[in-house]
């Protein structure tokens, strides 16, 4: 729609009204928005008693239907229910009692609870107890039967099913009323069967072993959240807080940005900061993996939940306890955790229609023939019943998701943040792999060099006046030369313009003073011919050329070299191993520059003198040629490549919100040798999920063809049901072990 400015006073005077009215509407609006929006409470309540990814949505879908939920999210891996709801509609009390009402546990979440009874003291849970009574009273059961007093027997079984079926009928019956048939169902009415057709101690066998398995379930899958109750762990709850001559011991919660906080020898850091005071080693490997502890003197980041060495430190907070890199961690591995693999949401799929499937079929053995083939109602009830059992989805459903988190979780203990089940699917198929080059596989620690100076100024004018205009800038290239500079001699620069691959521009002394490489200069239009020897020369030794001038004139040329990274090539060499096809550097330095290093590192192809745009187009072209394609860099400037990958990795993630958020995956140290280690760890991670698949459905197969032939029955069902889930989880959390 066209619309045309009219200048009479009447227009404007009656477009005006207009405008107060639509902002007045606009404002209330608003305001009733606000309001909705202030009453929202988000909450993190821990869950326990879920065996399965089908547990949790059943859970999920429950609790979504309360009356005020605007949002419901349940994570199996890490036992939580996030929920965001009407605090003026529902209570804790609700949310509590409708998560007992589903068959579970819960209790509210805190950052900082020590004592999580959901993931410690798995043995004590009301579920496990009943477990070991039936276990007992099958016992007594077994023992009454096999001296012949039957109604004794008969009677003890039925006790064993109430122990050891309690949880399981009441998880069956409320997901009967949900119409969501699951396998807690499924054993219910093969218990019922078999307590019908007169099999008493088949029943209680049943009952009993699944029981058994559940527990065993429980266990492992704890055992697997553990990576995560460790990292809740790592931060203290208090930090040591300067208060003009004293210290005081505070709850992290209470610690503001700006304080001083004491580090004593031996201890765990509490909060993210800087060091102003002291000198000592920190033991970083809870968050980038590293193996060996790193220095710290004024200056030096630290983070919450690494461990001070032999010195003490005086650091300045910069980070609030929930803001840390450690919750930071935690949140993103929960999150990835939750996210579903590929694979993983192809069997959910199948097992959405696979149970309901089942008890059709349990039910057209018993009808076929008994009432159309006149063979005995008992012996096909028995068969349909064995069918229920042995088809329930356990060991399937979980295959996938216990490989994921455990695989996840070893990740993370490595310094390595991979953000969801895809990316660690994916991983192991990349067939060529884009490299950043400064701050990748060189140190990104430029140092200068070189300095030329022309039209009568210093060498040390040149870097002053550079300088003074890459104060305002973070690049690597510009560290390296504040760092050659008295900073109190720096001249005060205003109208800083960054000139992205080009280099940048401030007004100094009331002059534009350009600093950049030769494109930037020729586009302002200096005649580059006489200087191209000088930085041809310094580009034949590896070197980045940074030119300083104005638009008429060149006042200095500086070249910074760049060390490259000490494990690079043997880094570069181990991804060849692990079956990468090609390794391409993509570099915004020139072809001379670009080549010296390629040729070092063994690089297969590399690309010079590119813009961001210009390494997204390269990412494309890689992705054409070779398929699925991953590109590492600094998670900031190389973003849109990085999100034009089908992975993007960020590099030295440590402290980089930014790289956090943009990259697939990070790698929290500057170690490339953790990226072939991840690769391998994807390829184990497929491997073994197929291997749990083909299991769950091999074991499910020849226990269905001998109901037919006649030699199984309902316990050898459920023992075979409920070990093929138990194996399965145990050979998935085979992923979490540092091997």
């Amino acid at each position: 729609m066209e619309t045309r400015e009219c200048n009479c006073g009447h227009c404007h005077v009656k477009q005006e009204t207009v405008s107060k009215e639509a902002n007045q509407y606009n404002n209330s609006a608003s305001k009733n928005d606000a309001k909705i929006e202030e009453n929202l409470l988000n909450h993190t309540f821990l869950v326990s008693g879920m065996d399965c990814g089908h547990c949790a949505a059943k859970l999920e879908k429950a609790i979504a239907k309360l009356p005020g939920v605007k949002v419901a999210e349940v994570n199996f891996a890490t036992g939580k229910l996030n929920l965001s709801y009407d605090g003026n509609v529902l209570a804790e009390k609700d949310i509590l009692a409708a998560i007992k009402n589903s068959g579970y546990k819960g209790e509210f979440f805190t950052l900082n609870k020590k004592t999580v009874t959901i993931y410690k003291k798995w043995y004590q849970q009301s579920k496990t107890l009943a477990t070991i009574l039936a276990a007992v009273l099958w016992v007594f059961a077994m023992g009454a039967s096999f001296i012949g007093e039957e109604n004794i027997a008969n009677l003890l079984f039925a006790l064993t099913m109430i122990s050891g079926g309690f949880y399981v009928a009441k998880s069956g019956i409320y997901a009967l009323k949900r119409f969501d048939f699951d396998t807690n169902l499924l054993m219910v009415i093969a218990a019922i069967g078999a307590v019908a057709i007169g099999q008493w101690s088949e029943g209680a066998t049943v009952v009993f072993l699944f029981s058994v398995g559940n527990a065993l379930q429980a266990y492992t899958i704890d055992k697997t959240r553990q990576s995560i109750q460790r990292l809740m762990e790592l931060a203290p709850a208090k930090a040591l807080i300067k208060k003009g001559e004293n210290e005081v011991l505070l709850p992290v919660e209470e610690v503001l940005i700006g304080d001083k906080m004491i580090a004593k020898p031996g201890t765990r850091i509490a909060m993210d900061g800087v060091v102003v005071g002291g000198l000592s080693s920190v033991n970083q490997a809870s968050i980038t993996g590293e193996s060996m502890p790193v220095e710290k003197v004024m200056g030096d980041k630290v983070y919450a939940g690494t461990v001070n060495g032999t010195g003490a430190l005086e650091i300045e907070v910069t980070k609030v306890a929930s803001d840390s890199t450690l919750s930071k961690i935690m949140q993103l591995v929960e999150e990835a955790q939750a996210e579903k693999a590929p694979m993983e949401q192809q069997v959910d799929k199948f097992a959405k229609y696979y149970t309901p499937t089942v008890l059709i079929g349990a039910i057209l053995i018993v009808i076929i023939p008994t009432l159309i083939l006149g063979a005995p109602l008992a012996e096909w009830v028995y068969k349909a019943l064995i069918l229920l059992v042995i088809s329930c989805p356990c060991a399937l459903v979980i295959s996938t998701p216990v490989s994921i988190v455990s695989a996840i979780g070893r990740a993370s203990r490595m310094g390595v943040l991979i953000k969801g089940g895809v990316y660690l699917e994916q991983l192991g198929t990349m067939n060529a792999i884009g490299f950043d080059k400064t701050g990748t596989l060189t140190e990104g620690k430029a140092t200068v060099a070189d300095v030329i100076a022309f039209h009568d100024k210093t060498e040390s004018e040149v870097l002053l006046l550079a300088a003074s205009v890459e104060k305002w800038s973070e690049h690597p290239l510009a560290q390296a030369i504040l760092q050659k500079v008295d900073k109190e001699k720096i001249i005060n620069s205003t109208e800083f313009q960054a000139m992205i691959g080009k280099g940048a521009v401030a007004k100094v002394a009331n002059e534009l003073i350009y600093v950049g490489n030769v494109r930037l200069f020729n586009e302002i239009g200096n005649d580059m011919t006489k200087y191209l020897a000088q930085i041809e020369e310094m580009e034949r030794c590896g070197k980045t050329v940074i030119i300083v001038g104005t638009s008429a004139i060149i006042l200095g040329i500086i070249g910074i070299s760049d060390t490259i990274r000490s494990n690079a090539t043997s880094a570069l060499q181990s991804l060849k191993q692990a079956g990468v096809e090609k390794l391409v550097m993509l570099s915004g330095d020139n072809e001379r520059v670009a080549a010296v290093v390629a040729k070092k590192l063994g690089i297969d192809e590399y690309y010079s003198g590119l813009l961001p745009e210009n390494k997204v187009e390269i990412v494309k072209k890689l992705s054409g040629n070779y398929g699925k394609v991953a590109m590492i860099g600094d998670g900031v400037n190389d973003a849109p490549a990085l999100a034009t990958a089908d992975i993007g990795i960020a590099m030295g993630s440590i402290g980089s919100d930014a790289a956090l958020e943009t990259a697939d995956i990070a790698l929290m140290s500057d170690d490339l040798s953790k990226l072939s280690t991840a690769i391998e760890l994807s390829r184990k991670t497929v491997a073994i999920i197929r291997q749990n698949i083909t299991f769950s459905i091999l074991i499910k197969a020849v226990f269905i063809i001998g109901t037919f032939v006649g030699f199984t029955n309902l316990w050898l069902a459920v023992l075979a049901d409920s070990g093929a889930a138990v194996l399965v989880t145990l050979n998935g959390m085979r992923l979490a072990q540092n091997r």
